[in-house]
């Protein structure tokens, strides 16, 4: 009897620390995917809050040279960090490439000076039509006309429909679609085979924008002072918040996250580029433009996870239909 207590207390002893190792291994487990889902949002934030430095540039340089000051030395970094010096040019499918580059330049010219004139939520919110629009357009399932719906919902309460609210830039609004369809460009552009890896691929892109943005760099009235300190500090932390922290950290989140996290996380661009102006920038929308950001945001979220669904029953069914064949 003595040694069955015994054996019933050790029992007893041993169930809720088992509870808690299975709790830590579960963890662990999930450990990847968890850090990966920081790397992203953390890149996320990195990239709106270059939206905010760069409006703050906007009060001491032309617009123009703010974002090709941002191209030339992200090309530089990302030239460093990808180690463009171990490409094959010989691979190199230089139409794909100028392509991806040319829209990665418009992309910047247009959204730089649509900001210029919006507030920086407003603009990332029209120019996120761009992306939503390739995912709208190649997803075609049944309930893509709600997302769809949304999307136009959204759009129509970003504008102002209080009198006594500022009324938005008509211009600004055009910009940040323009930067959206160049967005779209990139996107579609990027999935085209280029012959080199996409590490090699956006830095290349990058160093094709470098080039188209020059020009507007050499006969900037501000040249001389864009190397001056601490303006060229400035400028180092831009090109590192836009584009290579961003492009780092989402290289390493890829390898943990699926298609369907991480485009659900991208999905949230418009909310986290409201909150960077608000908290940065003191830019204060109305009520019912949050409710746009919110709007827009599901319609991404929803679209993500409809179109990943559905290639997974494709998926599924071709994997079906194998299986048959390579019985008999």
């Amino acid at each position: 009897m003595p040694l069955q207590e015994a054996q019933s207390d050790l029992q007893s002893d041993l169930k809720p620390q088992a509870h808690r190792f299975g709790e830590t291994m579960s963890f662990l487990k999930n450990a990847p995917q968890l850090q990966a889902i920081g790397l992203l949002l953390l890149a996320i934030i990195s990239l709106q809050s270059s939206g905010s430095l760069a409006k703050v540039l906007f009060h001491e340089f032309p617009v123009l040279t703010v974002a090709a000051m941002r191209i030339l030395l992200s090309a530089i970094i990302l030239t460093v960090i990808f180690k463009a010096w171990k490409i094959n040019f010989s691979q190199v499918r230089w139409k794909a490439v100028l392509s991806y580059g040319c829209a990665l330049a418009g992309m910047n010219i247009l959204f730089y000076s649509a900001i210029s004139r919006l507030p920086l939520g407003i603009a990332v919110s029209f120019e996120f039509i761009g992306p939503l629009g390739v995912a709208l357009y190649y997803a075609k399932q049944r309930f893509d006309f709600v997302w769809v719906g949304m999307a136009i919902l959204g759009i129509i309460l970003l504008f102002p429909f209080d009198q006594s609210a500022q009324d938005l830039d008509l211009i600004g609004i055009a910009l940040a679609l323009g930067a959206g369809a160049c967005w779209a460009l990139y996107i579609v552009a990027g999935q085209k085979p280029s012959g080199v890896s996409g590490n090699h691929t956006v830095c290349l892109g990058m160093c094709i924008g470098m080039v188209v943005m020059l020009p507007f760099l050499l006969f900037s009235p501000a040249l001389a002072q864009v190397a001056e300190l601490p303006a060229l500090y400035y400028f180092i932390a831009l090109a590192v918040l836009a584009s290579a922290l961003p492009f780092s950290l989402e290289m390493v989140a890829l390898r943990n996250l699926s298609p369907l996290s991480f485009g659900t996380l991208t999905s949230l661009e418009p909310a986290i580029a409201a909150l960077s102006g608000f908290i940065f920038l003191g830019e204060y929308l109305l009520w019912t433009q949050w409710l746009a950001l919110l709007t827009i945001v599901m319609a991404s979220m929803g679209c993500t996870y409809t179109t990943q669904r559905a290639r997974q029953q494709r998926e599924q069914q071709a994997a079906a239909l194998e299986q048959p064949a390579s019985k008999s």
